[in-house]
């Protein structure tokens, strides 16, 4: 067992943190650089690991990568990374701004083989963290004990985890083996067996529960899958060009000054920019799937909607969900064999979030609009919070649009912290 000392602490190699090591590569701190150090859990970098699968594209423009918006010239841009792997005219003649989602895994991998200085450190799975403090009382800095028993100490922690799963209650009580949320899609059903039939049910109208609804018909290809959800049927996202411009990485500063309440109304009026939607292509390939299956007379699959869960239970060796119809309020039993969860994600601060402010005596989580929590002015170590701070500085911040400003913003609060230290120390 052994103690590492870093400046800079950065927990998860997803593409928040990957985009804040690029720009420490790029502030021309070196110093810095070499002081950084990414944990990964995993022993590769995966963008949605579980959810790569074959047909699955980004929602959102490859332009904004880890750097181009803030830096166009610089050499971890994508298309640096298609030139590097020689696919750089195929993928111009394909004519379009989305990529594959495996493709962009692929070059947030190609990204992390290519730091110069930042360090990152696979099958490094936390299992805890904890502040440092000075002699009296004030946080100087923090402490990330590994599965291994190794320790990891450093001035500045970067939280980039992405959120917690979110499980409805109603799903709770099931056993392991028989619901599985989309964060652990491909992993969980690459083990069921494919040689049995099967009763699929995925719940949820998302992006996520639609895509493992199309995945599930060959990824166990004798399933009957069912997709049940709440509204009124399967929405596109809304798409509008105006509304878009809420995502460019200027409107942050416009929503942090907003009002409470105005941003409220603000995340609530463009909720289908992002979520409870799905692309338009995939929304047709969906419908003719199952348009598909009515015109050759074998009806496969099902969708249920305007329906809600009431009760999910385990009985004589099978799932039963407890179905309310929204219209009739008929409630009626629908009887299965596995559970797909296309429920997203809590939407509170991470476990480990909320454990670290509780150590530190913080009742509310405050960012500032460098993204750095206040603890305090007297405070040594930092505490950066990448990808949860949709309240305060709008919906794009779980997003890819903003990662490279973000990133730039933290860089610069790290550096201009180390100034202002330095001079208070001559």
């Amino acid at each position: 067992m052994t103690n590492h000392e870093v400046e800079v602490l950065a927990i998860g190699a997803g593409p928040s943190n990957l985009a804040l090591a690029v720009a420490i590569e790029e502030s021309g701190s070196e110093g810095l650089a070499n002081n950084t150090l990414i944990l990964e859990q995993y022993p590769d970098v995966k963008w949605q690991r579980n959810l790569l699968l074959p047909f699955a594209r980004s929602q959102v423009s490859f332009v904004k990568d880890l750097v181009t918006l803030r830096n166009p010239q610089s050499r971890f841009s994508f298309l640096s990374f298609l030139h590097a792997k020689g696919r750089l005219d195929e993928f111009v003649n394909l004519g379009t701004f989305n990529p594959f989602r495996r493709e962009l895994s692929e070059y947030l991998e190609w990204v992390a083989g290519s730091l110069d200085h930042v360090g990152i450190r696979f099958n490094a799975k936390g299992q805890s963290v904890a502040p440092r403090r000075a002699d009296d009382g004030t946080v100087i800095g923090w402490r990330v004990t590994l599965a291994d028993g190794d320790t990891v100490d450093a001035r500045d922690l970067v939280v980039g985890t992405g959120r917690d799963a979110h499980v409805p209650k109603e799903f709770a009580d099931l056993p392991a083996d028989r619901v599985i949320h989309s964060t652990a899609y491909s992993t969980r059903i690459a083990q069921y067996p494919t040689d049995r039939p099967v009763r699929v049910v995925v719940i949820g109208a998302a992006q996520s529960a639609a895509e493992m609804f199309m995945a599930v018909h060959k990824d166990l290809p004798l399933s009957q899958p069912t997709l049940v959800h709440r509204s009124i049927g399967l929405q596109n996202y809304q798409t509008s060009k105006f509304v878009n411009e809420l995502f460019f990485p200027s409107f942050v500063d416009s929503f942090h000054d907003s009002s409470a309440e105005a941003r409220r109304q603000i995340l609530d009026e463009i909720r289908l920019t992002n979520y409870a939607g799905l692309a338009a292509p995939f929304l047709d390939e969906t419908y003719s799937m199952l348009y598909e299956q009515k015109l050759s007379g074998s009806q496969r699959s099902a969708v249920r909607s305007m329906t809600e869960v009431l009760e999910a239970r385990e009985e004589g060796g099978e799932v039963v969900l407890e179905l309310r119809d929204r219209r009739t309020g008929k409630v009626e039993p629908l009887r299965c064999d596995l559970v797909l969860l296309g429920t997203g994600y809590d939407q509170r601060m991470p476990a480990m979030v909320r454990h670290l402010a509780g150590q530190v005596g913080i009742d509310e989580i405050s960012v500032n609009r460098r993204y750095r929590v206040d603890l305090g002015e007297s405070t040594r170590g930092g505490l950066y919070l990448q990808g949860f701070n949709e309240a305060t500085h709008g919906i794009s911040d779980s997003l890819l649009s903003v990662l490279a400003h973000r990133s730039q913003e933290i860089t610069t609060d790290l550096l201009d912290r180390r100034s202002v230290a330095a001079e208070r120390s001559l």
